[in-house]
């Protein structure tokens, strides 16, 4: 035997009633604010409050992403582009905000996540208002800040969950991720119809972008004095057990072997894909198919009719507040009888909204009635994942590597899913334009055939979902033993002499 100090140590060992900084060696002393703040007491009111705050900013992001969508046909006559630019705007958005995440998902596992957040909140105001005042002849302007807008939100999403971990534990854990991530619906819906409606009283798209930074000012002051900055798996550790973090590397390693946060992951890629491209093309598809039929004269001059945007938008909030609720509660029925019945709804979610979405697809060529209704059936459906996906990643990866498998998650589906799929829906329909140029109705079904591929990668993610289940257990036991200090990870092979 050696003595401890020649040991090899394990990287994410546990310490018992101290707070170790980033990166320390076990034998120095634990940093002084860090012990304080370990021994600060966050209380219920307060937490609660913090939760509503997140939730409010949360809207506002979400509002604000999907503004472009409520005012497309106006954007699209003002500024002349075909329908693969349009998607354009949404893709650089997600780009900027998937390429920044793992970066403010390094920072938030290390630093200040409080300060993080303010900062990047600072950066979306200021981006997104400057975005309004965006020229006819400069679009390339508004693409810019488009992608800016999409840094300020990284640093916001990757880590507010990881605080809303860190705040409460269990079931209420589940119920307070349910209220943040219900917002996620529900602003998108908001963000249609609000940005049509103030496009429509101004008689100017750009007016709609102007809005969400006003009311991100109160987010901002919000954030500032009523946010706490709880202690990184405070929530988690029982008798004052700590993790000590680890370098980024390791972090990546570890994530990569957990098979559920692999799957799920895939599953939410599958998932953004579709949300994404539906989110920014419903309600231009709507309205041509409108056009098509003799219900609705084509938009030849801004602004364009909105009537799309407000319903497809009020089914937006609806349906995410009934599909989150209802996952939710089905969740916290059958998780404790069914081990992996979170993975396994999130499956059916899947699974079963894509024949939906399939439907409402075809039937919009002859029936707008029966495409809504279809489409809030799916929309539904869709819904019942997103607090459980959440909850999901806080169960099954440990405390101290949280907002890395937050960022990870972020850049995979969004590389992968809504980063591409605006724009590839776009670009399809582009491709077919040549087909048959001169007529009309060709407009409605090159958008319609580009669409078709939205419900065939939806059976793909309910697919990882099923595969997620067979590790969910066994992944989830072994971050809960990490975490309260009864199993440490297996050490890494070393080279030293034992």
């Amino acid at each position: 035997m050696t003595s401890n100090q020649h040991r090899p140590r394990n990287r994410s060992s546990l310490r018992s009633n101290i707070t170790v900084r980033y990166g320390s060696m076990s034998s120095e002393q634990p940093d002084s604010d860090a012990s304080s703040m370990q021994t600060t007491v966050i209380s219920q009111k307060r937490s609660y409050i913090a939760v509503a705050v997140l939730c409010y900013i949360n809207l506002l992001n979400y509002m604000d992403r999907y503004t472009i969508a409520g005012v497309l046909l106006s954007i699209q006559n003002y500024f002349g582009i075909p329908d693969s630019t349009s998607g354009l705007l949404q893709t650089v958005f997600i780009c900027s905000f998937m390429f920044l995440a793992p970066v403010f998902g390094y920072l938030g596992d290390r630093y200040d996540r409080k300060l993080i957040m303010i900062v990047g909140l600072i950066v979306w105001i200021v981006t997104t208002l400057g975005s309004s005042f965006v020229k006819q002849t400069h679009f390339w302007v508004l693409v810019l800040t488009r992608a800016l807008v999409g840094t300020g939100e990284a640093s916001y999403s990757t880590i507010a969950p990881t605080i809303i971990g860190d705040l409460f534990t269990g079931t209420k854990r589940t119920l307070m991720i349910s209220f943040f991530y219900i917002f996620i619906p529900v602003g998108s819906g908001l963000g249609y119809i609000l940005g049509a409606t103030i496009a429509t009283a101004t008689e100017d798209w750009r007016w709609a972008l102007r809005v969400n930074p006003a009311l991100g000012g109160l987010g901002l002051l919000l954030l500032v004095f009523l946010i706490p900055n709880p202690p990184r798996g405070a929530s988690d550790n029982q008798g004052g057990a700590t993790m000590e973090s680890t370098s980024y590397i390791e972090d990546i390693k570890y994530l990569l072997k957990n098979r559920s946060f692999v799957w799920s992951s895939l599953g939410v890629t599958a998932m953004a894909f579709v949300t994404g491209a539906l989110a920014f093309w419903t309600p231009t598809f709507l309205f041509r198919a409108q056009v098509t039929q003799g219900l609705r004269p084509p938009c030849n001059e801004e602004p364009c009719d909105p009537l799309d945007s407000y319903i497809f938008g009020a089914i937006t909030v609806v349906t995410g507040i009934v599909g989150v609720f209802l996952g939710t509660c089905i969740s916290k029925q059958l998780r404790d009888r069914v081990p992996n019945a979170d993975p396994l709804i999130c499956a059916v979610g899947m699974l079963s909204s894509s024949p939906c979405f399939f439907i409402a697809i075809v039937l919009a060529a002859t029936s707008i009635p029966a495409t809504y209704t279809f489409i809030a059936i799916g929309e539904t459906l869709l819904s019942l994942n997103w607090a459980i996906l959440a909850d999901i990643l806080l169960y099954v990866v440990v405390p101290t590597r949280r907002a890395t498998a937050e960022a990870l998650q972020i850049m995979v589906c969004h590389l992968l899913g809504d980063a591409g799929s605006p724009y590839l829906i776009g670009a399809i329909s582009d491709a077919l334009l040549k087909y048959n140029p001169e007529s009309p109705s060709w407009d409605f079904r090159r958008l319609e055939y580009s669409f078709l591929l939205c419900p065939f990668i939806g059976v793909l993610g309910g697919l990882f979902f099923l595969m997620t289940s067979l590790y969910i257990k066994e992944d989830r036991k072994a971050a809960e033993l990490l975490a309260s200090g009864q199993a440490p990870e297996p050490p890494e092979t070393s080279t030293e002499s034992v």
